[in-house]
This record gives C-alpha cells, structure tokens and sequence, in this order.
C-alpha cells in the first residue's frame, strides 16, 4: 500500500510540473525579444510662416457724439428710427420754430432802426460841418454830431450782431448728425421741452471704418518692436480678428496708434488698429436694407485680435505632437544615419494651429519623430515611416490659437 500511495504521488508531482511547463512555454513565447518599434516621421524642413501674436481686444467707433439742444423749446420732430443708419448733415430732430422765426424778425427790424438812426446822423453831422465852413455854426456842434454819428454806427453793429445771435438759434432748432453712422436710442419724446442742461437726445456713432484698441505688455511689445524693426515697423504688419462667433473677420485692418505711454496699473501699452467695417447681406441672401444695414463690427464689442506679418518668413516647423517636454526643457527624438533615436533639445517659438516653430535645435533634412514618441529611448534602434497624418503648411490665417493669449 505504501508503494502504490509513492506512486501515485510521484505521478501527480510530474503531471504538475508538465503543467508548468505547458503554461511557461507560451509566457515565454509572449514575452520574448521583440523588432524595433514602428514610428512614423518627419522631414525637418524650411516653409512660409506667418508670425501671429494674439491679443484680447475691444471694438471702438472711430467718432462717437452725445446730440444734445442747445436752446430751450418743445420738440416738433424725430424724422428717424432708432437704431437707423444716418448721413452726415441729416436732420435727426427739429425744435419749434416760430418764436425762433419771430425773434429774427425783431432781431431784422432793430437793425433797419439803427440803419435809419446811422443816416440821419450821418446827414446831420455833414449838415454841421456845412455851416462851420461857412461861419455860421460851432465847432461845438459838429464834435457833437460826430459823436452821435458814431453812437449811430455802434448801434447796427450791436443790431446786426442780435440778429446773427438770433439767426443762429434758429439754426439750432435742427440738430442734425455730424457725420455719417448709426443713431441710437431716443431720449425724449416728441412734445418733451428739451435745453442745454437736459439729457443727451441721443447717440451717433460711426460705422465704418472701426477702431480696435487692445492692450500689449511691455515684453511682447518690446519682442513685437524687435520682429518688425527691421521690415517698416508697424507698416510690416496687419490685424485680423475673431468674432465672438469664432469665425475669422473678413477684413483686414492695420495699426494707425501706439500711445507712447506706459498704464503704471497694469504695465501694459495701448495699441490701436484701423480696421473696415462694410455692410454685410441679410443672412436670407438679399442686399442690405438702406438705412438699415449690418455690419459685422459694433461699439464696444469684444474680440481676439491678431498681430500678423504682412510677408511670410521661412522658417522650421514641426508638429507639435513631436515636441517633448521634461525639467531640462523642451526636446524631439531625431533619428541618427542609422535609426537610432536621438535626443535633440529645441527651442520653440511661435505656435501656429498644430505646428510650432523651431528658433534653433534643428536643422534642415534632420529626421524627427511625430508618432509613436511614447515608445522611443535613447539610443534605441526604430523602425522609421512617413506620418499618417499630412503635414499641413502654416496658414496665413489664425485658424487656432496663434500663441499663447496676451495683453
């Protein structure tokens, strides 16, 4: 008995360990040495460049005016809508007229009195004149007629000078708009008394051309500055914007001021652009309504603006997928003669959507590696091809985000 239970044993001591070697065999098979890992690469290599910096920015009319009376009266007429796009010079409210009309008629009649006063000193101060010549008058009475004569003369200028006074404030019973714009709000209804201390009638404020007054800080100014220095300054860049909708304004503007003041608040320079603004179709397709139309660009808005360079540089780009990052910085795995992956540290520049900007680190024809990163050690033979994803140039449009937010 005690045989068979030995054997038995030692028969289930080997089934057990032909087990184990049943399941080690494909353990081992699995985690065997394996190829070089698949990465996929890319070409260093010059392209076209459009430098954008990006702001955070306000829309400003160009001219902006407060409509205020400046007489007392009742108003007559708004011959406007509200919201309406107006001419310059277009009757926008009328006061009444009449005791304006009656004041220049009085204002008219004091002057031909002091006309006719003026003639007869005139014809009296000639008059004595006449007799002191011929001994039969004094002296006395022609320095008295000079005197009234001169009185006489004073007296139209001082009517003529009511009069204009009075033609003027009939003037004012128009107010018209002092440029071409839009007109806002009304303050005050038609039969309201209006004068110089009450409110505002309304706002005009131009349409078009527009102004986008955005703040710089004193480092991206002075980089900015540096750029451009040698390419005409601000005359070697153009601004485009994007709309609170995301899209990318059609028009392009360009920078007409730096104020040549520092904020001591918040350490940044105010910069401004010039920029139009025309109608734009009805959104069913049809022109504009006259009087009525939309524009993209209204006062006050907020939007992104972006500082480009009006030519294109060359420059080395690579995806951004490519750039690794670790406390000694930036850095891409290039590839050596023979395949083995190479650390490169890199300085960056610009970002432009997916692509960024290599200042220095690489040169043209080097090798780096965009996909597949993850799998890369130093020294590590690979097995490179091209990327799956085509590079795409740098646009000259602002499709992403440009660079990091500024001002």
């Amino acid at each position: 008995m005690k045989t068979m239970a030995a054997s038995r044993a030692a028969f289930s001591g080997l089934a057990a360990l032909m087990g184990l070697c049943l399941i080690a065999a494909p353990a081992q098979a699995q985690f065997g040495p394996q190829g070089p890992p698949a990465v996929g690469v890319v070409e260093v290599e010059r392209r076209p460049v459009t430098e954008s910096t990006e702001f955070v920015g306000r829309v400003e009319a160009q001219n902006r005016v407060d409509l205020r009376a400046r007489i007392t009266g009742f108003l007559q007429e708004r011959p406007f809508q509200e919201g309406q796009e107006v001419t310059e010079g277009q009757v926008l409210f009328r006061l009444e007229r009449p005791p304006f009309e009656a004041e220049v008629a009085r204002a008219r009649a004091a002057v031909a009195s002091a006309e006719a006063e003026l003639q007869n000193a005139n014809s009296a101060l000639a008059r004595a004149r006449d007799l002191v010549r011929s001994s039969a008058g004094t002296q006395v009475n022609v320095e008295n007629a000079t005197a009234a004569q001169r009185t006489a003369q004073a007296n139209v200028l001082a009517a003529q000078a009511q009069l204009r006074v009075a033609e003027i404030n009939l003037g004012y019973t128009e107010v018209t708009a002092p440029f071409a714009g839009k007109v806002g709000r009304s303050t005050f209804s038609v039969g309201a008394v209006v004068g110089p201390t009450s409110e505002k009638l309304a706002t005009v404020v131009s349409q078009d051309p527009m102004r986008v007054a955005f703040p710089v800080n004193l480092r991206t100014g002075t980089e900015l500055r540096d750029r451009y220095a040698g390419r005409g300054g601000a005359d070697a860049t153009r601004v485009r914007i994007r709309l609170v909708t995301g899209e990318i304004y059609d028009q392009v503007g360009r920078i007409e001021f730096i104020d040549p003041q520092v904020d001591r608040n918040t350490d940044t320079v105010l910069v401004r652009a010039l920029i139009p603004n025309p109608p734009r179709n009805q959104p069913n397709g049809s022109p504009p309504i006259e009087g009525a139309a939309d524009r993209a660009l209204i006062d006050g808005m907020f939007v992104n603006v972006f500082v480009e360079g009006a030519q294109p540089v060359q420059a080395v780009v690579i995806p951004r997928s490519a750039v690794l990052q670790d406390q000694a910085g930036n850095y891409v795995w290039g590839l050596d003669a023979e395949n083995r992956a190479v650390r490169r540290p890199v300085t960056l520049g610009r970002s432009i959507a997916d692509q960024v900007v290599v200042e220095a680190g690489l040169e043209t024809g080097e090798r780096v590696v965009v996909e597949g990163v993850q799998r890369v050690r130093p020294g590590q033979p690979v097995q490179p091809g091209p990327a799956s994803a085509p590079i795409r140039a740098p646009g000259s449009a602002p499709a992403a985000a440009p660079t990091g937010r500024q001002g």
